[in-house]
């Protein structure tokens, strides 16, 4: 597929670092500022700064602009190109489905991905709701960003909500990996050492999660025996609060 990005920000510039790392697309970048473009030539990209010119032979438009940029780039690809026939996917994030559609007129199906930053590793926690989108396009999207990490087909009534845990969240687990870090060494290991530690650590405990049937609780169960230093450490970070804090902060990140 052709496949252009409008905007070469953190976001934009992710995705596009994956895409050419996946292969198999043809790939454009658009950004109005010529700095941010030279490293995508590098990589085998064709990039320019007129979003017109990128989107023209495009099959897949990401707009990956910020959100009170997006109904002026569609109104400047309304105005010159057909759209028709187009799949324009915003990752624009607190960008209703309504108003993608009013913007972009009636041709182009319409999705919307949240994607994480994690995207750029080929790692992303991506949500991907079909606003106006027929079943083979929404199935065609989400095996795109499937190979930059997971997808998960939702509404946009539940974006707010994935986003606190999986774009929030990136944050959130990296607090841990930073509070765990500063105790690894009160414990006497160096901070680079602690980091490394916390990190495979923690990819450890997402990958058992991976297995079948596999449930927290249960993983859980399978370290603390009884009277052991696991159960104690877990009761002591529950008396601080820890699993309140974790919810207070999620729904913390809820738009009021």
């Amino acid at each position: 597929m052709n496949i252009t990005i409008i905007g070469a920000g953190n976001m934009g510039g992710a995705i596009a670092d994956a895409l050419l790392s996946v292969g198999g697309h043809d790939v454009t970048v658009s950004n109005r500022s010529e700095g941010k473009l030279s490293r995508f030539v590098a990589a085998g990209a064709s990039v320019t700064t007129d979003n017109c010119v990128a989107a023209r032979d495009a099959d897949i438009i990401i707009l990956a602009v910020k959100p009170w940029l997006v109904e002026s780039v569609l109104a400047e690809l309304k105005s010159n190109l057909r759209l028709s026939g187009k799949t324009i996917v915003s990752v624009a994030a607190a960008t209703a489905g309504e108003l993608l559609c009013r913007w972009a007129g009636e041709g182009p199906q319409i999705l919307t991905a949240i994607p994480n930053t994690a995207i750029a590793h080929m790692a992303s926690m991506t949500f991907l709701v079909p606003v106006r989108a027929d079943d083979a396009t929404t199935a065609a999207v989400k095996a795109i960003f499937d190979t930059m990490g997971h997808t998960m087909l939702t509404d946009e009534a539940h974006l707010p909500a994935a986003t606190a845990l999986a774009s929030c969240g990136i944050a959130y687990a990296l607090r841990y990996v930073r509070a765990a870090t500063e105790g690894g060494v009160q414990l006497g290991f160096r901070a680079c050492d602690a980091q490394h530690i916390v990190a495979q650590t923690l990819r450890g405990a997402a990958t058992l999660l991976d297995a079948d049937g596999a449930h927290a609780e249960t993983e859980i169960d399978k370290v603390t025996t009884p009277g052991g230093l696991t159960i104690r450490g877990l009761n002591a970070m529950e008396d601080a609060g820890f699993t309140s804090a974790v919810i207070r902060g999620l729904l913390a990140s809820l738009p009021k």
